[in-house]
């Protein structure tokens, strides 16, 4: 009873707060007990927005473990929903355990499946065993799916613009129906159910996201210039998107480039720099790029940082280097992003985050390690 007064309380919060800074219209969905709500992600914002839909049942969310690291916000949120941590680039089996357990207490649970915020407006598959663990978890599954929020906060971008959010259940689905099934035919399900694209989207209903400075920061997700091909010379001024070769676009208010040359989408333009950074990685034999101003922390138990180094972060075909430390990438086990200015990941049982201080892209570093271990 005590959550759920909690609940209601947020519950106020948000319809008063988020709902209207978002322009989100959340349908309601009703269950009858406990269940595992598997939802599409695009913002921070993300589990205030999807509790809208469930005003009258306490979510506990499956969060990043770094929001346990801010103190008496921290505490805060654990006291309002008592999140359930995942460390990023780290294994999953002990939160995949702790989310079976609340399940069997009765609570109901909410997993961002894809495990990371779409960067280009496309909605990319959940992991693979996620079907495995919708059947393993003996309560409904329900699939949501948020549309409007890419655009609203793209990932990369400084500011909120004012537009259209729509959250509603896409599938309800029994324990008896996903019994039946195979893990990965429930995890096709679940994609199917969760896939948004942002453009295809706004080509049909063509809303306005209204806001300042709309290219500002787009460079901390997309760091190769479309026309030119080089890494780093891409800026975002005010609405237009420049490279010192020339390129210049607008940003408009409705999510395209204006001229839709060389590319008409950030969806686009994310298909020419994986397919560019592949072609790099495979011809360079020496340093690839480098940024400044960065610092190198082991993340130990209890979520305690320790200052492993500070400075530049280089980045080789087969390595990484900071603060003296050299890491081979063939020995990082798993690495992922929080927002856009910090990067986890994982060697053996340890467990480390490079933070940059100012607005350098760490995304390239991430998108080199995915290409080394493909």
């Amino acid at each position: 009873m005590e959550r759920l007064k909690r609940w209601r309380f947020l519950q106020r919060l948000m319809r008063g707060f988020v709902a209207r800074r978002f322009n989100m219209t959340a349908q309601p969905c009703q269950t009858d007990g406990p269940c595992l709500i598997i939802a599409n992600h695009v913002t921070n914002w993300d589990p205030l927005l999807l509790a809208l839909s469930f005003p009258e049942r306490p979510v506990r969310f499956v969060a990043s473990e770094h929001i346990f690291r801010h103190g008496f916000l921290s505490k805060l949120l654990e006291w309002l929903v008592a999140p359930i941590p995942r460390k990023k680039a780290a294994s999953g089996a002990d939160t995949v355990m702790a989310v079976l357990r609340a399940l069997k207490a009765g609570d109901t649970v909410c997993l961002f499946a894809e495990g990371d915020a779409s960067w280009d407006g496309l909605t990319h598959p959940v992991f693979p065993a996620t079907g495995k663990l919708a059947r393993m978890a003996g309560v409904p599954l329900v699939t949501y799916r948020l549309e409007g929020g890419y655009l609203s906060l793209p990932r990369w971008a400084n500011s909120r613009r004012l537009g259209r959010m729509r959250g509603a259940a896409v599938g309800i689905y029994s324990p008896e129906e996903l019994k039946a099934m195979k893990g990965p035919a429930i995890t096709a399900l679940i994609d199917r159910d969760l896939y948004e694209d942002a453009f295809a989207l706004q080509r049909t209903e063509h809303v306005r996201f209204r806001g300042q400075n709309r290219a500002e920061g787009i460079e901390r997700g997309f760091f190769l210039c479309p026309k030119c091909g080089k890494i780093g010379r891409v800026r975002g001024v005010g609405e237009r998107v420049l490279c010192a070769c020339g390129l210049d676009l607008l940003y408009t208010e409705e999510g395209f480039f204006d001229p839709p040359n060389p590319v008409a989408t950030l969806a686009e333009w994310e298909a020419v720099q994986q397919s560019a950074l592949k072609d790099i990685c495979a011809k360079a034999d020496g340093l690839l790029f480098s940024d400044g101003d960065m610092t190198l922390r082991e993340i130990g138990a209890g979520h305690r940082e320790t200052l492993l180094g500070r400075g530049e972060l280089r980045q080789y075909p087969d390595a990484i280097e900071l603060g003296g430390q050299r890491i081979p990438l063939s020995e990082i086990d798993s690495m992922a992003m929080v927002k856009a200015g910090m990067l986890l990941f994982s060697v053996g049982d340890r467990y480390f985050e490079i933070r940059a201080a100012g607005g350098a892209c760490l995304r390239k570093y991430l998108l080199v390690w995915q290409n080394a271990v493909a």
